[in-house]
């Protein structure tokens, strides 16, 4: 049985979009029947995961919920949800939800693990930083993770809206400064923790990209494996 992916996106609405390219990039399809059957509910208008986290601003916890049961009243069978700051409410979400919901922190971590990682830089969001959820499951795993300096946060987050805005480049400028000094500051490598972070660095040096850890790649990635190992209804 052919199993159907729920996308829970518009979180923003180019991270989704740079989802599903890298979905269907890494299905091993010969022809359009061979690939993935996706429900993607992409509604911009889920209240801000930062906002909420950091000034006590509306939840998106019923936003969320809501598309979980669009989601799996159209038939998905697995849920991926391509937003880092959204998994805080993870554990709330699958409490609800009858099939998987992908944790993108713990296949990063499961990855950097694989790979023999040992320390690992974090670009993330404000608001995933504040949610905590990456160094708990990387310290599970042996990993320390290195989070950046409160002035090198601001220029994250600077990068991250200029690309939200429409500014790639000049997001792209700010944000592979910011890996740099990371990478500098003696992180092996670097998770990519927001989903516009890719998207800005995608044409940086191969250098760089090489030490980046894609959490949107590699939650593509447990997708496709899901898709082609575990039957329908099965846990992730």
């Amino acid at each position: 049985m052919t199993k159907t992916l729920g996308i829970l996106g518009g979180m923003g609405p180019m991270a989704t979009v740079d989802f599903i390219a890298k979905l269907i990039r890494l299905t091993p399809a010969r022809r359009d029947q061979e690939h993935i059957p996706l429900l993607v509910h992409a509604v911009p208008q889920i209240p801000d995961r930062s906002a909420c986290l950091l000034q006590s601003g509306e939840s998106p916890l019923d936003a969320l919920l809501k598309g979980i049961n669009v989601l799996v009243s159209g038939g998905a069978d697995g849920i991926a949800i391509p937003c880092n700051t959204a998994h805080y409410w993870h554990p709330e979400l699958v409490r609800q939800c009858p099939v998987p919901i992908f944790h993108m922190a713990d296949i990063c971590a499961d990855y950097l693990q694989q790979e023999q990682v040992c320390n690992v830089g974090l670009m993330a969001t404000d608001g995933t930083l504040k949610a905590g959820f990456y160094p708990p499951r990387l310290a599970a795993r042996g990993i320390e993770t290195q989070l950046p300096t409160a002035a090198l946060q601001q220029q994250i987050m600077q990068g991250i809206y200029a690309v939200k805005s429409g500014h790639t480049e000049t997001g792209s400028l700010l944000l592979e400064e910011a890996f740099q000094q990371m990478l500098d500051s003696g992180a092996q490598r670097v998770i990519l923790g927001c989903t516009e972070i890719p998207l800005a660095l995608s044409q940086t040096r191969a250098d760089l990209q090489h030490r980046g850890v894609d959490a949107t790649n590699l939650l593509a990635a447990h997708a496709v494996d899901w898709s082609l190992t575990s039957p329908a209804n099965q846990a992730a």
